[in-house]
C-alpha cells in the first residue's frame, strides 16, 4: 500500500493496491492491523454512502463534536472528487489549515481525516459514488460545520463558486471565526 502523509501530517493518503486480471480486479480497501501500523486505529462503527448525481456537489465542511466526533476513511468507487480536511484543534500549529486530494475510482486512493477536523468535498465528474468509514455514529446533535468558502480558510476549490450545488443547510453554514472551540491539540 502506498502511504503518503500530507502537509498536515495527521491527515494520511493512501492507495491500496489493485490486483487485475482479465476478469477485473481485487483490492482489499481496509485490513485493521496495516492501516493501524500507518496510524489510522479506528475501530471503524459505520460505514456511509453519499451518491452525487451532479458535477460540482459540495458537501461540507462537516464534523461532529463530542463523544460522537468521528474520523473519517474516505474514498471513491465511482467518478472523482477534490477532498478537503481542515484542522480546527485550536493549539495545533496547522489550525485553520487545509490539505486536499483527489480520490476517484481511477486512482484508488483514500484519505484518512482524523477527529478534529472539518471535512468536505466537491465532484469533479456527475454520477460520483463516494464511501467512507467513520469511528463514531451519527449524532444530529452532534453536527457542526463552517461555510464552504470561507475566506479565513482560502481553500482553492477546483470549482467555479457560481456553479457550486450546495444543500440548503450548508448554504447557511457560519465561518469558522464565528464558531465555539471544538477541539484542543
Amino acid at each position: 500500500m502506498k502511504v503518503e502523509r500530507l502537509a498536515i501530517p495527521d491527515v494520511i493518503l493512501l492507495t491500496p493496491p489493485r490486483f487485475r486480471d482479465p476478469r477485473g480486479f481485487f483490492s482489499e480497501t481496509w485490513k485493521q492491523a496495516q492501516y493501524a501500523e500507518v496510524g489510522i486505529p479506528g475501530p471503524f462503527i459505520q460505514d456511509n454512502h453519499a451518491v452525487s448525481t451532479d458535477r460540482y456537489v459540495v458537501r461540507g465542511l462537516h464534523l461532529q463534536v463530542g463523544p460522537n466526533a468521528q474520523g473519517k476513511l474516505v474514498r471513491v468507487v465511482r467518478g472523482a472528487i477534490w477532498d478537503v480536511a481542515v484542522d480546527v484543534r485550536h493549539g495545533s500549529p496547522t489550525y485553520g489549515q487545509h490539505v486536499g486530494a483527489v480520490l476517484s475510482a481511477e486512482n484508488w486512493s483514500q484519505l484518512w481525516v482524523p477527529v478534529g477536523f472539518l471535512h468536505g468535498y466537491c465532484t469533479l465528474e456527475a454520477d460520483t459514488e463516494v464511501i467512507y468509514k467513520v469511528t463514531g455514529p451519527y449524532d444530529k446533535s452532534a453536527e457542526r460545520g463552517v461555510i464552504w468558502n470561507d475566506p479565513d480558510l482560502a481553500v482553492q476549490w477546483p470549482i467555479p463558486p457560481d456553479q457550486a450545488i450546495l444543500s440548503d443547510k450548508d448554504q447557511v453554514l457560519p465561518l469558522l471565526r464565528d464558531c465555539d472551540v471544538w477541539f484542543r491539540a
